[in-house]
Formats: structure tokens, sequence, C-alpha cells
């Protein structure tokens, strides 16, 4: 689907107070069947038992050591369980799905015939009222008009994410007349609002704690066994994981391409050290570059921080606020 009419890519103060996103690079994992709660509950690391045709779930999909494939939203559609996450991370994620799922009564596939775009800002919550005339909320994440789901995202920016064939989102964005960015801006959003976009140098790399999984709902340590579920809980009740995920915003001297697997380093006296890598980044035409990165869990905003790459004298990075705590309780 290529929806976006819009080429600029606005740094976050630049966004207008009402806009749509087409999300060319977000997909879904689809499970249905007689045994898909029950299968899917022994996959993944939320509570799959307390998804509903209603609400909206976080979690993620790990090996047997804990390593994370993927990171999703789960909701349902039509019957069928959907984890809606990036493109880069539903081969694999698929792939260790199906390799157990031959032992179930349950059907998984990648979602062929939907799209996905987003209204975001201000009146984003208006716009969809005008559509559908209902608009889901932190109650209700997740309604079904007609054809189309409607899923709410909370969050400081308000977000709704819908799902149809990709003619009648076309229709609906032509109805509107706002401005459609292009996924990068849905990136943007996701580092501002903490949500682990996960490059494809990072997958099967790390726990679900260094992406802040636990810290969005997306763990349940009482639900019982599942893949990985032993590394997990060790690195909660032992207090084993030293890494996170935050949010950083900076200048670039020299302007470049930011990646998935770039290195950060933090200033120590005369020297400079790795302190981390980037998980995901997004760069605006102004050169103000927003990241998301795993660091030392004890980093302060007192740190001088870098990319690797980027030695010039005026570079830096600033940590941000997460809309959520990263304490362990």
């Amino acid at each position: 689907m290529s929806l976006a009419n819009h080429p600029a890519k606005p740094a976050l103060s630049q966004l207008p107070s009402t806009y749509a996103i087409a999300l060319s690079e977000i997909g879904a994992i689809k499970l249905e069947g007689e045994e898909q709660t029950k299968y899917l509950q022994g996959q993944v690391t939320c509570d799959v038992n307390e998804s509903t045709a209603s609400n909206l779930l976080h979690g993620a999909h790990c090996d047997a050591k804990g390593k994370v494939f993927s990171v999703f939203r789960l909701f349902n559609r039509d019957g069928a369980h959907m984890l809606l996450q990036e493109q880069t991370t539903i081969e694999g994620s698929q792939a260790e799905l199906q390799k157990f799922g031959v032992f179930a009564k349950v059907e998984i596939s990648q979602q062929q015939n939907l799209a996905f775009c987003a209204f975001a800002g201000d009146e984003a919550a208006t716009t969809i009222k005008q559509l559908f005339n209902q608009v889901p909320d932190a109650l209700t994440q997740v309604i079904n008009v007609d054809s189309t789901t409607i899923i709410y995202i909370a969050g400081s920016i308000p977000r709704f994410i819908l799902v149809d064939e990709s003619a009648t989102l076309e229709k609906l964005l032509s109805a509107t007349e706002l401005p459609v960015f292009s996924h990068d801006v849905w990136r943007l959003l996701e580092i501002n609002q903490g949500f682990p976009i996960l490059g494809e140098a990072l997958i099967n790399q790390h726990a679900p704690q260094v992406f802040n999984v636990q810290a969005i709902n997306g763990i349940s340590f009482t639900k019982g066994c599942y893949l990985g579920q032993e590394t997990v809980a060790r690195m909660q009740y032992l207090g084993k994981n030293k890494r996170a995920m935050f949010s950083l915003t900076g200048e670039q001297e020299v302007p470049q391409p930011l990646a998935s697997g770039h290195i950060i380093e933090k200033q120590l006296g005369e020297n400079w050290r790795r302190a981390g890598e980037v998980v995901n980044a997004y760069t605006a035409d102004s050169g103000e570059v927003f990241v998301q990165a795993i660091l030392a869990s004890d980093i302060t905003a007192e740190d001088h921080l870098r990319i690797k790459s980027d030695e010039a004298e005026g570079s830096k990075l600033a940590i941000n606020t997460l809309p959520y705590s990263l304490d362990a309780e």
C-alpha cells in the first residue's frame, strides 16, 4: 500500500495538529483455530487468556533462552488472534510459531489481504468520530465498524490504527483531506512513547526486559510457563538485568543514516567508551535525530553520549523522559 502524500520528515515539534500515517512497514501474524489461545499462551510473554474482542495487549515472542523474536500488539479480528508488529520481525517469529504449532489445532499465517494506517494528533479522535460515528478509548481499545478494525493506542499523542483492505483505507484517507506521512513518522512516535521497534540486528539478541516490555505491561509473571519464561523470570526476580531501552534526541554535525546495531558511546574523561547500541532511529529533515537505544540502566541525564561514528565536537545525544517507569516493582 502506498498512501503517503507528504514526503517531509518533520521533527516531533513540527508535526501538524492532526495527520495520518501510512503504516507500510507493519504487518500481522494471524492465529486461528480451536486451540489458538491455548497454543499462543504457551509461546508469548503476555497473558493471552485476557485477550478479548475489545482490548489490546502488548507482548513479546521469545526463544527458549528468553531472547526476543518480536514485540507485538495483540488484538482480535474475526475471531482470530492478530500479532501486529514490524515487518522485519514477522518472518522469524512466524517460523518459530509454526515449528511448534504443528502439534496444536491452530493455523498460523502472515496476514496478506489487510493494510494498516493511523490517525494521530490532537483532533484524531474527532476524525475517527466523523468517519465511524464511534471512537475506541482506554476502556474499549478495539472496535469494529463494518469491515474496519480501529485500535486506540494510549500515549501523550493520541493515535488510532485502522485495519482494513488497502482500497478501503485509501477512501477513508481521501475523505479526511489530512496530510499523510510515511511510516517513518510512526517510528518517530514509537520512539517518543517508548514502544520497542526491533531492527534486524537486534532480533533474537536480548531478553524482553532489555526492551522495557515489562514497563509497557507486556509480561505476565503469574500466567505460568511459556517459551523463555525461566530466563524472563530470573531477570525479574534476581535483578539480573542491567540494561534498559531509552529514548534520546540530539543533533548530528555530520548527517548520516542511523540503524539498528549502531554503537553509542559515553564520555569518560578525555576518552569515549561503548555505552550501548541503537534499537531504531529517525532523522528529521532539520537534522534532529530521535534514537531508541539500549544503555546501562544507571545512565543519567548528566552523561555525555554520542553515536560512535559521529565524532564532531557538537554532536551529542540527550536522554528523554519515558512515559512509564523503569523501576522494578
